[in-house]
C-alpha cells in the first residue's frame, strides 16, 4: 500500500486538525450520529460526499489506482473529512473507508456550508484545512483525472492550462519523457494522433477534448435550474466578478457566476502582483482568484465553468443564453467579462498558438522555455511582471515595444525591476514582423520602426501582452457600448443611449449601470476603467450595493 510523504507536525496540524469538545457538540446538534463497521465505504471517488466527523474507530482516505491503493490519511476521532469540493457539490477526489468499526456525525453538504456561514469558530478550522487539503493534493498529484500528452501539443498545454487554474489535482504523462506511456494508450486502444488524451477516474477516456468536455466528466459545474429566478447574475469571475460575487452571497443573494476558463481572468494568468494592497511581498494571480473563489464558495455562491454567454435578453427579469443552449435568468446582471490580448497582425499568427506563441505566462509556460531566450511583447503592467517571472528560468527575455519608453504605460516599480534584471532586454519602437518554423515557432524577426532594420532571431516562445479588446460581442445589439467596443455606464451613458435601448425609468443610471436597469458593468469590460486589480475588485464589490437598490424596484 502506497503513502504520501511523510508531513511535518506542523503541516500535519494544518491539514487535519482536532475539532475541540465544544465544536464536536455543536455539529452533533446539526448531523445524525450513526455506527459504521470495518471496511464500510463512507465516500466513494466520483460522487458527490457527505462531511464526517469521527467519534470512534479509524477511517482511512484512500486514492484508488491501476497501482494500488494510495492512502492520504487516516482519521482518528476528532478529525473531520472533505477539502474544496465539499463547498461546491463537486464529486469527490478519493475514497472514504472504515479501517476500524466506529461512530461518526453525517452532515449533508448543505448542512456543513450552513455551519461554515454561522460558526466562525468552526469556519476557521474548515475553511483553513480544506483549502491546505486541496493544495497538497495539487502538489502530490493526487485526483480523479490523468493527462497523456506533449509538450509540442497545443492541446495538453490547454489541458493542462485548464486544470492548473482551476484547482483541479491531476497526474501528467508525457510521451515524450514518460516510460509505460504507450502500454497505457495501448489499454485504451488510444492513438497518439489522439492526444492530449485524459482519463477519468480511470474508466472515461477523452480523444482531445475541449474544456467543455473536460468540465462535464469531471463534474465540475452544478445542475442548471431554467425555471429558478436567481437573485445575481455575474458573468465572468475574474477579479471584478469574484468580488461581486463573495459580497453579493455574503449578504444573503443568490448569485451564480458564468466562467468561460477558469477564476481570475487575466489577472489569474499573472506570475505576481506586487502593488495589491496588503501583500507586501506580491501574490500569485492564481493565488489570489483562488481565495476569492474559495470565499465565494463559502457564502454559497455557485460557478458555471467553460461556458459562455452568448446573448442577453433586453428584459427583466434577464434571460442569459449560454453556448451550450441553456438559459439563466437573473433580476440583476453584473457583467465582468473582462478583456482579451490583442493578436499581432501576421498571416500565420494562429499555426503557432500553442506552439510557440502564448497569451499567459503562468508557471506551465514558463517550464517550456527552461534556458531558452523568449520574446515578451506588450509594454503594460501584465507584460511587465511576464519579462520578470520569466527571467527566473529563461536565458534571456526580449522585451519589444511599439512606444519609445515604458514610462506611460507600466508601474514605476517595475520599470525599475526590468532595470535592475541582467537578463532583460527592452527594445523600444520595435515589432514582429515574420515568424518561421514547422510544427513549433523556430525563428522571429522584428523590425526597429525607426531605423527600418530588420533582425531575424533563433527564439522559439513569445508571450503577447498588447493592448486588449473587450469580451463583448454577445451584448452589442442590446447595451450601449463606446465606439471601441467598452461597455458605457452612468455618468458616460448619453440620452441617444438611453432612448436606443429604451431606458423604462425616471432616475438616471447608477453610477456602474447599464442603458439596462439593473445591469451593471465592472472591471475591464467597462468603459472608462482603471486596469488595476484594486479597481476591479472595489468596482465588483460596488456593484452589489447598486444591486440591492435595483433590486428593491
Amino acid at each position: 500500500m502506497r503513502q504520501l510523504p511523510i508531513l511535518s507536525p506542523e503541516r500535519r496540524e494544518q491539514l487535519f486538525p482536532k475539532l475541540a469538545d465544544a465544536q464536536i457538540e455543536r455539529i452533533a446538534s446539526v448531523g445524525r450520529k450513526r455506527k459504521v463497521a470495518k471496511g464500510e465505504m463512507l465516500i466513494k471517488q466520483g460522487e458527490v460526499a457527505n462531511f464526517f466527523l469521527i467519534i470512534s474507530g479509524r477511517l482511512d482516505i484512500i486514492q484508488p489506482s491501476d497501482q494500488g491503493e494510495l492512502t492520504i490519511v487516516q482519521h482518528e476521532a476528532g478529525h473531520f473529512t472533505g477539502e474544496l469540493n465539499m463547498l461546491t457539490g463537486r464529486r469527490s477526489l478519493v475514497c472514504a473507508r472504515m479501517g476500524e468499526a466506529g461512530e461518526v456525525i453525517e452532515l449533508s453538504p448543505e448542512e456543513m456550508q450552513a455551519i461554515v456561514q454561522t460558526d466562525v469558530g468552526i469556519s476557521q478550522v474548515l475553511m483553513t484545512a480544506f483549502i491546505f487539503r486541496r493544495l497538497e493534493l495539487i502538489a502530490n498529484h493526487v485526483g480523479d483525472v490523468a493527462v497523456i500528452g506533449s509538450s509540442h501539443s497545443p492541446g495538453t498545454l490547454r489541458i493542462k492550462e485548464f486544470l492548473t487554474r482551476n484547482g483541479h489535482p491531476y497526474t501528467y504523462l508525457d510521451l515524450d519523457k514518460d516510460t509505460g506511456v504507450q502500454e497505457m494508450l495501448d489499454k485504451f486502444k488510444v492513438g497518439v494522433d489522439e492526444i492530449p488524451v485524459l482519463i477519468c477516474r480511470g474508466t472515461t477516456v477523452l480523444r482531445n477534448p475541449s474544456n467543455q468536455q473536460v468540465a462535464d466528466c469531471l463534474g465540475l459545474n452544478p445542475k442548471l435550474d431554467e425555471a429558478q429566478v436567481l437573485d445575481v447574475v455575474v458573468v465572468g469571475a475574474g477579479p471584478a466578478g469574484l468580488a461581486a460575487a463573495v459580497y453579493a452571497a455574503s449578504e444573503g443573494l443568490n448569485v451564480l457566476m458564468i466562467e468561460t476558463t477558469a477564476p481570475g481572468g487575466q489577472a489569474g494568468s499573472s506570475s505576481k502582483i506586487e502593488n495589491y494592497l496588503g501583500f507586501p511581498t506580491g501574490i500569485s494571480g492564481q493565488n489570489l482568484s483562488g481565495r476569492a473563489y474559495a470565499q465565494a464558495q463559502k457564502f454559497g455562491a455557485k460557478l458555471i465553468i467553460a461556458r459562455s454567454a452568448v446573448k442577453l435578453s433586453g428584459k427583466r427579469p434577464y434571460r442569459i443564453e449560454i453556448d451550450d443552449g441553456h438559459f439563466i435568468t437573473g433580476r440583476t446582471v453584473v457583467i465582468a467579462t473582462g478583456a482579451r490580448y490583442r493578436k499581432l497582425p501576421l498571416k500565420n499568427l494562429d499555426d503557432f498558438e500553442g506552439r510557440g506563441i502564448y497569451f499567459g505566462a503562468t508557471f506551465i509556460e514558463a517550464q517550456l522555455c527552461t534556458n531558452e531566450e523568449v520574446i515578451v511583447v506588450g509594454g503594460g503592467n501584465s507584460a511587465g511582471q511576464a519579462a520578470v517571472f520569466l527571467s527566473e528560468m529563461s536565458k534571456h527575455v526580449h522585451m519589444l515595444v511599439r512606444s519609445n519608453g515604458l514610462a506611460d504605460t507600466m508601474s514605476r516599480y517595475l520599470i525599475r525591476r526590468i532595470e535592475d534584471t541582467s537578463k532583460i532586454t527592452l527594445h523600444i519602437c520595435t515589432e514582429i514582423t515574420g515568424l518561421e518554423g514547422e510544427n513549433h515557432l523556430e525563428r522571429v524577426q522584428w523590425r526597429d520602426k525607426n531605423t527600418g532594420a530588420k533582425e531575424m532571431h533563433d527564439i522559439r516562445h513569445i508571450f503577447l501582452m498588447t493592448g486588449a479588446d473587450p469580451n463583448t460581442q454577445w451584448l452589442s445589439d442590446c447595451i450601449a457600448l463606446d465606439d471601441k467596443g467598452f461597455v458605457r455606464t452612468g455618468s458616460d451613458l448619453t440620452e441617444e443611449d438611453l432612448l436606443k435601448s429604451g431606458w423604462p425609468l425616471e432616475r438616471h443610471p447608477f453610477l456602474l449601470e447599464t442603458s439596462l436597469p439593473g445591469v451593471l458593468a465592472v472591471g475591464d469590460v467597462r468603459s472608462g476603467n482603471v486596469k488595476r486589480v484594486a479597481s476591479a475588485v472595489g468596482e465588483g464589490s460596488i456593484s452589489i450595493h447598486l444591486a440591492h437598490k435595483a433590486l428593491a424596484e
